[in-house]
Order: structure tokens, then C-alpha cells, then sequence
């Protein structure tokens, strides 16, 4: 099987999450001023430091995005080792409607489910 495509989509991915999450952490830290922090205004602010990531780029909260992220190196090591696209359950191969949607996925479609 060739799956130069799903890992150009799985490297791009990445790349996007990985300056997303960057530039989270990045983001100023509010000035301390005795009270709690405006949720709302912590809000934009994350969404303000993820639109840095580049146009298209989406606001991930960070916990999320990088469980992501290691889903994605967990793929790409699988598709170094020759066994991606069977699923770590069962072993059969998963299916290509199910790869394409989730391209990430260990799994296949009955035993994810």
C-alpha cells in the first residue's frame, strides 16, 4: 500500500498543531491584578496567539491538541515501522474510508467504535 498521501497529511497536520501549541505557550501571561482572570478575555487571547500559526489555523486547547499531536507521531512511527493502516486490536487492515477521515486512527473501524 502506498501512503505517501496520508502521511503528507498526517506531517501537515502536525506542523499546524505544533506552531498552534507553540504559539499558545507563547502567549503573554495576563498582568496580575488581584483578581480572577476574564475567561472571556483568556478566550481571545488563545485564539488570538493560534491565528499567529498562519491563516486557516484554529484555536485547540492545549490538553487536545496534544493528545493530537502524539496520535500523529504514533501514526508517523507506525508508518516508519510498516504497520499502519492494520489495527492494533484485531490486525486486520482498516478500511480507506475510515483512514481518510481519521488518518491518525490505530484502530479500525469496528473495534474504535
Amino acid at each position: 500500500m502506498d501512503f505517501s498521501t496520508r502521511k503528507q497529511t498526517l506531517e501537515l497536520r502536525r506542523m499546524a498543531l505544533a506552531g498552534t501549541l507553540e504559539n499558545t505557550a507563547l502567549a503573554p501571561a495576563p498582568a496580575h491584578t488581584g483578581r480572577a482572570p476574564d475567561p472571556v478575555q483568556m478566550g481571545s487571547a488563545r485564539q488570538a496567539g493560534a491565528g499567529l500559526a498562519g491563516a486557516g489555523s484554529i484555536a485547540v486547547p492545549a490538553r487536545a491538541g496534544l493528545d493530537e499531536l502524539r496520535r500523529i507521531d504514533a501514526a508517523l512511527a507506525r508508518l516508519r515501522e510498516g504497520s499502519y493502516g492494520f489495527c492494533r486490536i484485531c490486525g486486520d487492515n482498516i478500511a480507506d474510508d475510515w483512514l481518510d477521515q481519521r488518518p491518525a486512527s490505530p484502530f479500525c473501524k469496528s473495534c474504535a467504535l
